[in-house]
Formats: structure tokens, sequence, C-alpha cells
């Protein structure tokens, strides 16, 4: 009965901001209707959780973990801040954090991308206080802020440069744990590599394999083995990975990470078709000892 009460209680909060079964509902019909419904969910998400600081400045307060405003810049961008809303931030914000199985399930399916926790029993895929965690494909740090509203330390891994810039000032908003931009992709081995943004949006920011791209940029990749050990991190106790399709890649780059620390993984599995299985292949030949749960569009893993 609480989980039902949980799931009413999220669908009357979320439906004013567009952000589950509206969302599915329209996302069939003409652009002009989609636009519209955007437009509209855009200012009412402004007026929920756009605050002003002593100096002036705007941001964007999602129970303590802060983003910059970017409601005057591109509203590709903003709009995307809009949805992805309800996978890093709807828990924290109106559910104290409850990722129970039970719960999470039934939201994921609503939801856009699903979130980033997951527990059942001693299976606990959260973030903790102190925790060494890694976001890759950090974006403009919304995972980043909120790892660090709880109290973890973050380094956030993002190679396009427009994401980076914006990541940088959510880097210095937030400062119950210390977020570190990294300028850098996460592969499976250390160079460098062409990055392609659909249309100009940096959320959608991808490494990309061929040549003739008329907006891809070079950027740096390295290996998460070969970046712990350069900055002697003692420990990695989370890592959440959405890089666009080079999730396997950037597991073969982290297999002393996985052997060694154990952290405990979000990884996002819809960028290609055999995601889920190959990912959860890959994780398990590089330690055995982890325990896989499978949503929607993500993977959570741990070792108990």
């Amino acid at each position: 009965m609480r989980i039902l009460r949980l799931i009413k209680r999220a669908i009357k909060a979320i439906l004013p901001y567009g952000l589950i079964v509206t969302w599915r509902r329209l996302k069939n019909r003409s652009q002009k209707s989609i636009s519209r419904f955007e437009m509209f969910t855009a200012s009412v998400f402004k007026q929920k959780f756009l605050e002003t600081a002593a100096d002036g400045k705007k941001y964007f307060n999602f129970n303590g973990a802060l983003i910059p405003d970017i409601s005057n810049g591109d509203m590709a961008e903003y709009l995307t801040l809009t949805r992805v809303f309800s996978d890093t931030f709807m828990f924290p914000v109106l559910f104290n954090d409850n990722y129970e199985k039970e719960f999470v399930e039934i939201m994921d399916l609503y939801m856009h991308e699903g979130p980033y926790g997951y527990t059942d029993g001693l299976f606990d895929v959260t973030v903790k206080p102190e925790d060494i965690v890694i976001d890759a494909g950090a974006w403009i740090g919304d995972f980043s802020a909120y790892a660090s509203s709880k109290g973890a330390s973050v380094y956030a891994f993002e190679p396009g440069e427009t994401s980076f810039q914006l990541l940088l000032e959510t880097s210095k908003l937030n400062t119950k744990g210390p977020i570190q931009a990294v300028n850098m992709g996460l592969g499976s081995k250390v160079g460098e590599a062409f990055f392609m943004c659909d249309d100009g949006r940096s959320a959608g920011g991808r490494i990309y394999a061929g040549n003739n791209c008329k907006k891809e940029n070079v950027i740096r990749i390295t290996t998460l083995d070969e970046f712990v050990e350069k900055q002697k991190i003692q420990k990695v106790d989370f890592i959440k990975a959405d890089v666009e399709g080079s999730e396997y890649d950037l597991l073969i780059g982290a297999k002393n990470v996985l052997k060694k620390f154990e952290p405990k993984l979000a990884i996002c599995t819809y960028h290609k078709q055999d995601d889920p299985e190959v990912l959860e292949r890959t994780i398990l030949e590089i330690n055995p000892k982890y325990k896989i749960v499978h949503l929607r569009m993500k993977l959570f893993a741990c070792v108990l």
C-alpha cells in the first residue's frame, strides 16, 4: 500500500511539469504540439526550481543540488534539463531518495530514461556520503551536483567544450562535496577521438568513428584505470555512465578499478541494441562477484 501511495503522489506531483505520463502520450503527436507542451513545461519548471543568490546570479536548486541557470541560453539545452529532471532529481526532490525495488521498477516504466539508484535489501546502488564518484558523460553536471549534495566527491568527465564550460559553473556552485571537472572522455585506451553533437546539442555528444562529420572536433580520451593511477585515487565507490554508446569501451578501460575497488555501477544500456547482454557479460568477465539488475534503460551492479 505504501508503494501505491508513493506512485499516486509521483504522478500528481510530476504531471504539472510534463515529465512522465503526459510526455509519453504527447510524444507521438505533431511536433507543434510537443513544442507547445515543452514550452509550458519549461515555464512551470522555472517557477518551481529557479532561485537567486545574494550576488544576483540565478541557479536551479534541486534539494541542494545546484545547476546554473541555462534557461536564457540554448533552449534545446534547457529543455534537456527539464526532461532529465525525472532521472536525476525526481527521487531526491520528491521522494527522499527512496530507491526501493518495488517503487523504482514501477516508476521506471513512465520515466524518461530511469533513475540512477536502486536498492533491494543488501543490493544497494546509491550514492553515500564520502563516496568517490565517477560521473562519465557528465554533461553540465546534473548527476555530479546530486552526488555532491549527498556529500560525495566527484570526478566529472565531459569532453564536449560547451557542456564542459557549464560543468565548471556547476562545480563552483556545489561545495558540500567537491566536483573536479575533467575535460576528457573515458574509453578503452588513451588517445584522441572525434566527438560529434547532433544538431549542436551537447547533451547528445558522442565519440564518432567516421571522418566526414561536419560537427566533430578532436577530444582527449583516457581510461579510468590510467586516470585513477595517475591521480593516486585511493578508492572508487560509484560509477555512473551515460556515454552515448561507449559504455563497453569505458568498462574495458576500467578493469583494474572494477577488480580492485568493486564500485557500485549505474550504467545506461539503451544506446545499442545488444548493450544489456554485452555490458553484463563484460562486467562479469572482469569481476564475477558482481550482482546485476536490469531496468528498462539502465543496469545496476554491486558486489554484496
